[in-house]
């Protein structure tokens, strides 16, 4: 016998439809869409390291290209703060980029502390909000006039003050070479900080001494990101996105 819908062969058919179409209705009222992709997560996440020489920055753009994590530069010295420093960092935070502050050290103009101090209190202190990582200390551009142990000194007076301010290590960025000539192969931080390593264009990082290993790896200075327009550093992270994660959030 013919139903009054002939379209549907049976009231249950036509009930089923009329639930989805409620349900389709009331999912739309609140706002309710198509399911959105999640940005690229890869098993060793991207980053980019950046300053005010990448000008302005889409980083809703560069976390949809699938890039993770990112230092941004804060300071240097005990004067000069990054003139795009308070822009990216909220913006790189807002779009779900993990990222921390980086200072360019000046040791041959004040003390290691004074310059820890001044990076703390410019940017560089951390929070345990899942998308903050430990503040780095940009150590290159030769060894600033100081004796190897006048810098390990001054290496050690900047780590104890950033994590007395913050109680994070800070993270140091270096080359091979620049640890050996300016520290004489100190192997005093490597089980203190982690080691963001600079070597490009080879397939591993040659590693300084004293360091077990690398935690990230800056592997050129003319890579090609989504959302920035000219050349950026980029970084490999030495671990899954959980340890990212936990280095972020100290556990």
């Amino acid at each position: 016998m013919d139903t009054p819908y002939p379209k549907y062969r049976s009231m249950r058919t036509f009930t089923t439809l009329l639930l989805s179409l409620v349900l389709a209705a009331t999912l739309l009222a609140f706002g309710a869409g198509p399911a959105q992709a999640d940005p690229e997560v890869k098993a060793n996440p991207e980053g980019i390291d950046v300053s005010h020489y990448q000008g302005a920055i889409n980083w809703g753009a560069v976390r949809s290209a699938g890039i993770e994590f990112a230092w941004i530069k804060s300071t240097e010295g005990t004067s000069y703060k990054d003139p795009r420093f308070n822009t990216n960092y909220p913006a790189a935070h807002a779009a779900g980029v993990i990222r921390g502050a980086y200072h360019f050290a000046r040791p041959g103009s004040s003390s290691g502390a004074t310059q820890a101090n001044y990076f703390a209190s410019s940017g560089g202190a951390w929070s345990a909000d899942n998308l903050t990582l430990p503040g780095a200390l940009d150590l290159e551009a030769g060894c600033h006039g100081l004796s190897q142990t006048a810098m390990r000194n001054w290496i050690l007076d900047f780590y104890n003050t950033y994590k007395s301010r913050t109680g994070r290590d800070v993270v140091i960025y270096t080359t091979r070479s620049w640890w050996t000539s300016c520290t004489g192969n100190w192997t005093g931080m490597g089980t203190r900080s982690p080691l963001w390593v600079a070597h490009w264009g080879v397939s591993s990082p040659a590693i300084p001494v004293g360091f077990p290993t690398w935690t990230a790896w800056q592997f050129t200075d003319n890579g090609r990101v989504n959302g920035i327009s000219g050349a950026v550093d980029r970084n490999h992270f030495n671990g899954s996105r959980d340890r990212l994660l936990a280095l972020a959030n100290n556990t």
